[in-house]
């Protein structure tokens, strides 16, 4: 991150020495010459540190140190006072500046205080961060590239507010990792994260998931159930797949964000929760709101922020360092190596599924490496034709209807699950020509869930 500093000075001549000495030491530097200003300029996410004059005409130093400390409370305050005022130095240093530099300051005293001041605030932001890791909510992004930098900035941004925040991308593309990096760099850091997939839970079952049910409310309801809102109260509830929420529960989804309120089922009186709400979909939820599938209403309260991860084929000068990820995690201490030519193809690769499914390509070859060297050969077979519901498992005998009966024979260095489930669903579309509800029915699975999973692994149905 790009160390920026504020300073703050009314002098003009101590502002120019000041700014011309921290940008010569490589700093970027936004001087202002009131507190006023300082004010105005002042962002939490983008300014690290902030150098006040302490004595300034109208908002004083120390009324800017409480502001500052007020919005960012971990930003770092050095306070700049003439020597016959070490008193106020003081009275700011229990006010909580970082320390205090004499007027007219030495230069190479202010830079020692700057790097004093920025080296603690990286400690600080590193056990914050081996925290988060430590409660098993927040896991590694891999940032190789300026998309990624340019995303988690604005996600780091958005995380200490209280807004719900709408994250958009492809399947796969590692939405809920965004999630949990909001949740673990907020103030709800120490409460629940809870996730769930509005997608794989049958419709029937979904309401109750959601906002729970009492006792006998309804045949089978055999004990309460608290419901993912009430479980998630003080923390951050993950809407996988919003776009796939019935109708009949969006108006109740509603409810919450607008009155913070549950409506429980077989309970009368409903159940105040304090639930931070980050949503995720594949869909086009503003398309869906206006063919009227998805309420209007309830997409403006859910996107009062929105977030965009890029699909992998965007952003393929990351695929390197992903797979230097994958490889040495699914290695488990194995010192493994990859061939360049083994790397060009990972990289020339579609990759459909983005960074899950590149994620499974590199468990295989680890799995089915007997040596200390990753094989080309290894690697599950090319995608083809990846925008129809075909790929390179399918069998010629498809387009006369006998595809479930021609398995081919199970390869002896063994088959990844989700390839065979692809496999499977892509199979079943071909016997029922594309027909996606005689699929689900012939899977014996709902018709929801089937498309999820379709586009989980990128398989379009035929027009």
């Amino acid at each position: 991150m790009e160390t920026r500093i504020l300073f703050v000075e009314d002098d003009v001549a101590g502002r120019e020495l000041g700014q011309f000495n921290l940008t010569r030491a490589g700093y970027s530097v936004d001087a202002v010459s009131s507190g006023e200003q300082a004010l105005a300029a002042f962002e939490p996410r983008l300014h690290r540190l902030v150098i006040t004059d302490l004595k300034m005409a109208k908002l004083t130093g120390l009324e800017v140190l409480r502001a500052v400390k007020g919005r960012s409370s971990e930003t770092p305050v050095i306070v700049m006072t003439a020597y016959g005022s070490i008193d106020v130095a003081v009275e700011a240093m229990k006010e909580g500046a970082f320390d205090f530099i004499g007027k007219p300051f030495n230069r190479d005293h202010l830079l020692l205080t700057v790097s004093r001041a920025l080296e603690s605030l990286r400690l600080t932001d590193e056990v914050k961060e081996l925290r988060a890791m430590a409660s098993g909510v927040e896991r590694p992004i891999v940032v190789a590239g300026p998309k990624t930098q340019d995303l988690l900035r604005i996600v780091d941004r958005v995380a200490a507010t209280e807004a719900s925040v709408l994250v958009l991308g492809e399947s796969g593309t590692g939405k809920e990792l965004v999630a949990r990096r909001l949740h673990g760099r907020s103030k709800r850091s120490n409460g629940p994260f809870v996730a769930i997939n509005c997608a794989s839970v049958p419709e029937a079952l979904l309401e109750s998931e959601l906002f729970g049910h009492e006792k006998g409310a309804f045949t089978g309801a055999t004990k309460s159930r608290r419901g993912r809102f009430r479980q998630a109260d003080g923390g951050t509830l993950f809407l996988d797949e919003i776009g796939e929420l019935p109708q009949v529960l969006q108006g109740k989804l509603l409810r919450v964000l607008e009155e913070r309120l549950v409506d429980v089922l077989g309970r009368d009186e409903p159940v105040k929760v304090d639930v931070r709400i980050v949503a995720a979909t594949n869909r086009d939820l503003a398309k869906r709101a206006g063919e009227g599938s998805f309420r209007s209403d309830l997409l403006y309260r859910l996107d009062v922020v929105s977030c965009t991860v890029p699909p992998l084929r965007e952003r393929r000068e990351e695929i390197p360092a992903l797979v230097r990820h994958f490889v040495e995690r699914f290695a488990d201490g194995r010192d493994l190596s990859i061939p360049d030519e083994l790397m060009t193809e990972l990289c020339q690769r579609e990759w459909s599924g983005n960074v899950r499914q590149l994620e499974n390509a590199c468990e295989r070859l680890v799995i089915l490496c007997s040596t200390d060297t990753l094989r080309i050969e290894d690697l599950p077979v090319r995608e083809v034709g990846a925008e129809g519901t075909g790929g390179a498992l399918d069998s010629p005998n498809q387009a006369n209807g006998s595809a479930v009966d021609s398995w081919p024979p199970l390869p002896p260095e063994g088959l990844g699950l989700v390839d065979l489930e692809k496999q499977v669903i892509v199979r079943v579309l071909a016997l029922k020509k594309g027909n996606v509800s005689q699929a689900a029915q012939y899977l014996r699975i709902p018709r929801h869930i089937l498309v999820y999973r379709m586009e989980k692994y990128g398989i379009v149905r035929a027009s």
